[in-house]
């Protein structure tokens, strides 16, 4: 997992929608930036895609960009291609954007290993990690509650946009693994 302070990596990826390529620079003018690793198939992404796209609707006139990567091998999960996951993106009614990571670099420069994996960077403060914790470490019980993971996450995305500091206490993500490539599985994959 990045460590807080971490650099926010570069990326450069299409939108899953329209092709359109877009950049991490593109976002130079939000003060922060929720980047959410997150596939069509995987069933805590399901579960969590409401409340997701809830609050894309709810940030939209703040200075917050929110962005979905999916990095699943396609050969192997044709589910997670770009069609299959716009339209997953349109029926969940998650507005902000979605790009393809079909060389899972960007996956691997993140250090993202499951599906959902939320990480904030605070743009404009020198594009470091702000925040890369987990918010679907939860019990049963919690699971089936409609705003299990919203009042921890949009507390964090409040400090990041107020300046404030957020919690150092960060724990690594749970959910679907990232379906690597055959030989492309990151060295932190593997230990």
């Amino acid at each position: 997992m990045l460590a807080l302070g971490t650099p926010a990596p570069d990326f450069s990826l299409p939108d899953v929608a329209s092709g359109r390529t877009t950049s991490l620079a593109d976002f130079s003018g939000k003060d922060a930036l929720l980047v959410i690793f997150l596939c069509a198939h995987c069933p805590y992404v399901v579960h969590v895609a409401p409340e997701l796209a809830r609050i894309g609707r709810d940030y939209a006139g703040k200075s917050l960009g929110i962005v979905g990567i999916t990095a699943n091998d396609t050969a192997e999960y044709p589910q997670d291609a770009p069609e299959p996951t716009a339209a997953f993106a349109r029926a969940q009614g998650c507005d902000f954007p979605i790009f393809f990571d079909e060389s899972q670099s960007v996956a691997k420069a993140y250090t993202a290993a499951c599906t959902p994996a939320i990480v904030m960077g605070g743009v404009t403060l020198q594009r470091t990690i702000l925040l890369a914790n987990d918010y679907f470490r939860a019990t049963s019980d919690e699971m089936l509650a409609a705003d299990w993971m919203s009042a921890d996450l949009r507390a964090a995305i409040d400090a990041v946009l107020a300046r404030q500091p957020v919690s150092a206490a960060q724990a690594p993500s749970i959910g679907c693994n990232i379906k690597w490539k055959p030989g492309n599985e990151p060295r932190y994959f593997l230990h």
